[in-house]
């Protein structure tokens, strides 16, 4: 690995070779960079009321903070993302009494969402390169960071080379109380998310302590390979037979609360001790290979 300087601010470590930084935010703002992300507020075709946007993050120091806010009785975490997934797009609804509803549904299944959620053209998506966060991890039990790619048409075929491949660079479940703060995941995801759905991963990445708390966090992507990295040293590699994305794919730096996606699942007491807990994003950068 080798060290990439960038004036005023923490440098990247990089595989060896030559490197151009060719998209970054440093968050030396004291407002989020539109232009260059957009809050998710919706999974599946469903608007999430645990995703909130602006109230959920701030800025310090340099730093995009998330945080673990409470809000009308609900645990909040905000999602941000430089591109969109096709099946994350809310729709609309039908109300079903209403004189314009062309479809029915059998009994005791939901009536169709339509129209469809609109497609939206992608503050930046990429292809190839170095992709890395330098961050500091959230400190108490119940929520969780992510430093990711996805496909805008993920599981949209059966060749996930076409349709694209979750890249979960960094997840840090909240598996706290058991490891603290000391390991993080990588992952990858393909052919969607019902019964087709594959996955392969590096379940239990030690990290080393560091002297402010910081951590990078990275991957190389190339046609035959990825390879992460955590702190300048390679932790994990995928290639054949496991696919790798030839498609464009945007990034996403997200939190979540436990039991947000369970609705029989209520674990907000053990929530209650974390709201205010933070996680801290130095930098997102992507290089390509001169």
């Amino acid at each position: 690995m080798q060290e990439y300087k960038v004036e005023r601010h923490a440098s990247s470590f990089l595989p060896d070779g030559e490197w151009k930084m060719v998209w970054n935010d440093e968050f030396d703002a004291d407002q989020l960079d539109r232009s260059k992300w957009d809050f998710r507020y919706s999974m599946m075709g469903k608007r999430a009321k645990h995703f909130v946007g602006e109230e959920g993050i701030s800025f310090e120091n340099s730093d995009l903070v998330f945080h673990l806010i409470e809000k009308d009785g609900v645990y909040c975490t905000t999602q941000l993302q430089t591109g969109y997934n096709f099946m994350d797009n809310a729709g609309e609804e039908y109300d079903p009494t209403s004189a314009e509803m062309h479809t029915h549904s059998e009994a005791g299944q939901n009536y169709f969402t339509w129209p469809i959620g609109k497609i939206r053209e992608p503050k930046f998506m990429h292809k190839y390169g170095y992709y890395e966060c330098r961050c500091r991890m959230q400190q108490k039990e119940g929520w969780w960071s992510a430093f990711w790619l996805q496909s805008p048409v993920i599981g949209s075929t059966l060749d996930p080379q076409i349709s694209g491949v979750e890249i979960d660079i960094m997840e840090q479940f909240w598996r706290t109380k058991f490891e603290p703060h000391n390991s993080i995941t990588h992952n990858n995801h393909w052919n969607g998310y019902g019964s087709q759905h594959e996955t392969t991963g590096a379940y239990t990445v030690k990290l080393q302590p560091t002297a402010d708390g910081y951590h990078r966090f990275g991957v190389e992507w190339t046609p035959e390979y990825y390879r992460y990295f955590v702190d300048g040293v390679m932790t994990w590699e995928v290639r054949a037979p496991y696919p790798v994305s030839q498609r464009e794919q945007f990034i996403l730096l997200t939190t979540e609360a436990v039991g947000y996606r369970c609705a029989t699942w209520n674990q907000w007491d053990d929530l209650r001790d974390a709201v205010g807990d933070t996680w801290r994003v130095d930098y997102v950068r992507v290089f390509d290979r001169q």
